[in-house]
C-alpha cells in the first residue's frame, strides 16, 4: 500500500452525503424514459402533454417521473395560467447530460 497516495487520496474525498446525492442524481438517470425526458428538456421547455407525446408514455407516467426528476433538482417547474412547464434546473444539468451522452457514443 502506498500510504503518501491513499492519504492523499483520502483527503480529497467528499462527505459520504455527496456520494449519496451524486447516486441519486446517477440512479434518476438510470431509467431511459427520465433520460429521454431530460434529454429533450436540454433545449426548451415543455408541458406534461408535449413530454407524454414525445416519450410515447402517459401523461400520468411522465408526470411521476418529473416529480422524481424535480425531487433531485434535475428539472424545474414553471406555471403560465393553468399550464406548468418543465425546464432543465441550471446549466450543470445540461453539461451533465452532454458528458454522458458524448461518453455513450464514444467508440
Amino acid at each position: 500500500m502506498d500510504k503518501e497516495k491513499v492519504a492523499s487520496t483520502k483527503r480529497r474525498l467528499q462527505d459520504d452525503q455527496v456520494y449519496a446525492a451524486l447516486a441519486e442524481t446517477f440512479g434518476a438517470l438510470a431509467d431511459s424514459n427520465r433520460a429521454k425526458i431530460l434529454h429533450s428538456l436540454m433545449n426548451e421547455e415543455l408541458c406534461v402533454c408535449d413530454i407524454a407525446c414525445l416519450i410515447g408514455i402517459s401523461d400520468s407516467a411522465v408526470s411521476q417521473h418529473l416529480r422524481i426528476l424535480r425531487t433531485l433538482r434535475l428539472v424545474k417547474q414553471r406555471k403560465s395560467g393553468r399550464m406548468v412547464y418543465y425546464s432543465l434546473n441550471d446549466e450543470h444539468i445540461k453539461v451533465l447530460l452532454d458528458v454522458c451522452l458524448e461518453h455513450t457514443q464514444h467508440g
